[in-house]
């Protein structure tokens, strides 16, 4: 037996995407880990099980409003709340398979339901919602250094570094430390960020359960946010839009938060390859 699966990407923020829309499959966390294991299995950031919202638990309550359900899993099998670049990639596979055209439409995720356009020059645009703002100092570290971080909610958590210099980062391999504890009981993304010009910044980005990757949606969104409030802009006070360009190592979104609060996210979403995963091999994969 063999299950149907394609790989695609969004800013080189990869994904192993399994359709599946009637969830029938038992995707365990160490099935999840098994699949984006970049040696001995197919490789990625995170698993984008497809599924139709009215199949899923989770979804069911989102039916009337979204088809479609991004069941969306970290690389370490762990379940995600949202993930920027897997809706915009989610939603190139709808279109790739069939299920919607160019235009709109509207994806559930566990953060909600996301509007979605997809542009006939191949860029895809994420209605990513509001961010939330919690109060309360936060700081990040790496070795002997720290610095005061913007924490930003986008669903997921995110906590925003302004550094110097990218490398400042670190490896990123592990988790970078964060104080104080209770600011993110769950663990969190985050973000150091430096300037590249007048609304330019980039960023690297440590995933919470993925480690360092090329690209974080959510993660450009809250640096737009964290980056726009630090330069005394906020939309929803001067009534003007904010846009921002951030570079990702992976390559660049476009990030604009509009007077509402609703902040819309804008890049590329690619389909790579269709294949097939071996039953067998996954079934001893996460013996």
């Amino acid at each position: 037996m063999s299950i149907p699966f394609l790989k695609g990407h969004g800013t080189q923020n990869d994904f192993v995407i399994v359709p599946d829309p009637d969830n029938a499959l038992d995707l365990t966390p160490a099935a999840v880990a098994a699949l984006c294991d970049r040696r001995a299995g197919i490789g990625a950031d995170g698993v984008l099980h497809v599924v139709r919202s009215a199949a899923h638990p989770e979804a069911k309550g989102m039916a009337a409003d979204a088809e479609w359900f991004m069941d969306y899993r970290n690389g370490d099998g762990s379940i995600a709340e949202m993930c920027g670049n897997g809706v915009r990639v989610f939603a190139r596979y709808l279109q790739h398979a069939g299920h919607v055209t160019e235009g709109d439409l509207t994806v559930a995720t566990r953060g909600g339901t996301k509007t979605v356009h997809l542009a006939k020059d191949g860029d895809v645009t994420v209605g990513m919602g509001s961010a939330r703002l919690p109060e309360g100092d936060v700081t990040v570290s790496v070795g002997d250094r720290t610095w005061p971080a913007r924490n930003v909610n986008m669903g997921n958590p995110h906590a925003v570094a302004f550094v110097a210099d990218l490398a400042d980062a670190g490896d990123l391999r592990t988790p970078p430390p964060f104080s104080p504890p209770s600011a993110y009981p769950e663990g969190v993304n985050v973000e150091f960020v430096v300037d590249r010009g007048p609304r330019h910044v980039a960023m690297r980005v440590h995933e919470r359960g993925s480690g360092e990757t090329r690209s974080c949606g959510t993660g450009a969104c809250a640096v737009a946010v964290a980056a726009a409030r630090r330069d005394g802009a906020d939309p929803s006070v001067t009534g003007a839009p904010a846009t921002y360009t951030v570079d990702v190592p992976g390559g660049r979104l476009v990030i604009t938060e509009r007077p509402d609060g609703e902040i819309e996210m804008t890049g590329p979403a690619v389909i790579v390859a269709t294949g097939e995963i071996d039953a067998e091999w996954l079934e001893n994969a996460v013996r």
